[in-house]
């Protein structure tokens, strides 16, 4: 007979979220995660076999909502620059929560772990297409260079866009990024920096 539905698994993803950040996947305790969501590590091991399994649970609790948004954002009913314009500006309103599993899923992609050929898998699945999307709708507008690398497109989308915000977003109190406008302004600004430079242009 199936297992009542409860909210053990929430709780274990929880838990699990704030050992990963304090101690990394590999050194957290699923001993200590088990107890901080008040329940056995056999119940543990019910819900999620393995560390890795409940790592990957703790992104998707979030990323699934997530990626609800980012595919409104990137939706293709508009020119690129507005389509990416709202992925940035949904990129600066990033929740706590978003923010914290961003900061693992990085974390995982600093050390090289085996779980980041897991979590690429996933966003292959998921907003890495909607982006691959934008940018060829770009080059066949002529709004991108043909030229470029893919890798190189997405770097320069990622770095001037999407970083920019979450800077923002995590030290905007600081200078001199306290100087920063809101989201949506800022999006449009560095939609404006990716398509044109930092160089000044002549009218």
């Amino acid at each position: 007979m199936a297992r009542p539905r409860t909210d053990i698994a929430p709780r274990i993803l929880h838990a699990a979220r704030a050992r990963f950040l304090a101690d990394g996947v590999d050194g957290a305790s699923l001993r200590a995660i088990a107890r901080g969501a008040g329940t056995s590590i056999g119940m543990l091991y019910y819900y999620f076999p393995t560390k890795d399994d409940l790592f990957l649970a703790v992104v998707e609790e979030v990323y699934s909502a997530l990626l609800v948004d980012l595919t409104g954002a990137l939706a293709p009913d508009a020119p690129v620059e507005e389509r990416l314009g709202r992925l940035f500006a949904r990129l600066g309103a990033v929740s706590d929560e978003e923010l914290t599993v961003l900061r693992l899923v990085v974390r995982e992609a600093l050390v090289s772990s085996p779980r980041l050929e897991r979590l690429f898998e996933r966003f292959q699945r998921g907003h890495l297409p909607l982006l691959f999307s934008a940018l060829f709708d770009g080059v066949a507008e002529g709004r991108i260079d043909r030229r470029l690398p893919l890798p190189v497109l997405l770097i320069a989308t990622v770095s001037m866009g999407g970083l920019p915000q979450l800077i923002r977003r995590r030290a905007g109190h600081l200078p001199p990024f306290a100087a920063l406008s809101p989201p949506e302004d800022l999006a449009r600004m560095l939609v404006e920096t990716l398509f044109h430079g930092i160089a000044p242009r002549s009218d």
